[in-house]
């Protein structure tokens, strides 16, 4: 939640007294929802996030076997996010940049985070980095909102 409040810290700044901005925000949901979506059936998040081992192969000249890692995404309920990792599904050792780095199988990378908020975290949020909620629109099942705030 900190980075998000630098973030949006560097945006009020932008914003300047009578600006303002719109904001998207994915709200706190049941963790079977979050879950199905960012380990969806066609696979699109996986191949998102191992993506991720073919930029550094190709940036890097590293020798990730992508068929090597499967993607496992999880909300963590307590620190209000979804965790996306790779797992290494074998005892194996890549190159990168001339050093090599040994995985165990089942270890983990992990390669993202997406915090979810309730709108009352946001509206706090949003007042810490001194910016003002003006209107809030929510979906009809409450999965996303979307926050119009100014600039004091």
């Amino acid at each position: 939640m900190q980075s998000l409040a630098m973030y949006i810290r560097r945006i009020n700044f932008l914003v300047a007294k009578g600006g303002g901005l719109l904001i998207g925000v994915d709200l706190k949901k049941d963790a079977a929802i979050l879950e199905a979506t960012y380990n969806d059936a066609q696979g699109v998040t996986a191949e998102f996030n191992l993506n991720i081992l073919a930029y550094i192969n190709r940036s890097l000249g590293a020798d990730f076997g992508l068929g090597n890692f499967a993607h496992r995404a999880f909300y963590h309920a307590e620190k209000g996010r979804i965790e996306m990792h790779l797992v290494s599904l074998l005892q194996q050792e890549v190159r990168i940049g001339g050093r090599i780095y040994a995985f165990k199988a089942a270890e983990t990378v992990h390669t993202e985070n997406s915090y979810k908020y309730s709108i009352e975290e946001f509206h706090q949020l949003a007042e810490q980095t001194g910016l003002i909620q003006i209107k809030v629109w929510v979906d009809s099942k409450k999965l996303f909102s979307v926050h119009f705030l100014v600039g004091p």
